[in-house]
């Protein structure tokens, strides 16, 4: 008689490609689909192509819908601003964002790890996009290191001083201060993990930067969003549905896609976005060679069930 033996054999994760997102709707219903904005919806200037009516169709199936955005800003303000693009409130069950989440950790302190964060913080923040409101959370900011209990990191635009105004700095500039905040051993938050995003087909560089730097400096990050499960999990509790019933669409492999798998839930990601010069992609709606999204996949660490081109019925 023969011996058995088991050959382990490695197993390529498989995606469905779908020209647009109705097939995809008729193949899978979905109940709940957790919508990234940027690279998804709008480029932060406009709407892409189809976007709007896209939404619109997939409402008339019955499926709710949640913004999930790494943004540093507020859930109100998110809505507000796709309001002004010119997508309908109403088609939105309500958003959850990074910057939400870090308000509302901030604030309840029931976390055993934000409750034993201190009140002053060094704040990096926006300039030219608006500073981010730190009212009714108690804090206290400061320019000095030495006076600082943790860094919290909205923007890459400037650094928050006691008045409440900002100074803008460059980027060079809040790294420096990471480095003596890595020497005081101090820990950062940070409101919004995006490494880039994409805004009117450029990139612009995103707080997750300023975190993966202070990490590399040895710093303790708490991360606020895609890819921690956290900001799925909020998602859904708030729709109040189960993660077989629910789909997560997003452009960026380690963010979106990435934070999907941990989340244990399915997702499409929309190539078009961030990765589109990575996948040699140079106008809207173009569809990305298979054997080009699988090898960025492997690179990521992050596997879509599905894959389209752009968020389009």
């Amino acid at each position: 008689m023969m011996a058995k033996c088991s050959i382990a054999t490695s197993i390529e994760p498989l995606f469905q490609t779908f020209n647009g997102l109705q097939q995809l709707a008729e193949k899978r219903p979905f109940k709940v689909w957790l919508l990234d904005q940027f690279g998804v919806l709008h480029d932060g200037k406009q709407p892409y192509p189809g976007a709007i009516s896209t939404l619109e169709k997939l409402a008339s199936t019955g499926a709710k819908m949640v913004i999930i955005s790494n943004s540093s800003r507020r859930a109100s303000i998110t809505i507000e601003k796709l309001k002004n693009l010119g997508f309908d409130p109403s088609l939105f069950v309500g958003a959850i964002t990074s910057g939400e989440l870090t308000h509302q950790y901030l604030q309840r302190r029931d976390n055993s790890w934000f409750a034993a964060l201190g009140r002053s913080c060094i704040h990096m923040t926006w300039s030219d996009r608006g500073a981010i409101s730190l009212e009714g959370l108690g804090l206290q900011v400061v320019e000095n290191v030495e006076e600082a209990d943790f860094i919290l990191a909205h923007g890459t635009e400037a650094l928050g001083l006691p008045s409440g105004l900002v100074r803008p700095m460059s980027l060079e500039g809040l790294e420096k201060i990471l480095e003596c905040c890595a020497t005081k051993k101090i820990p950062m938050v940070v409101a919004n993990p995006d490494f880039v995003t994409v805004e009117a087909r450029a990139l612009s560089v995103m707080p997750g930067t300023l975190a993966a730097k202070y990490e590399k400096l040895g710093g303790e990050v708490k991360w606020m969003g895609k890819p921690d499960k956290i900001i799925y999990e909020s998602a859904m509790a708030m729709v109040g549905v189960e993660a077989s019933n629910t789909i997560a669409v997003g452009d960026s492999l380690h963010h979106d896609i990435k934070g999907a798998n941990a989340a244990g839930i399915q997702s499409a990601f929309i190539t078009g976005g961030i990765h589109a010069t990575e996948l040699g992609l140079d106008s809207f709606g173009q569809v990305a060679d298979s054997s080009s999204v699988k090898a960025l996949a492997s690179k990521y660490d992050a596997y879509p069930t599905y894959v389209l081109p752009a968020f389009t019925w």
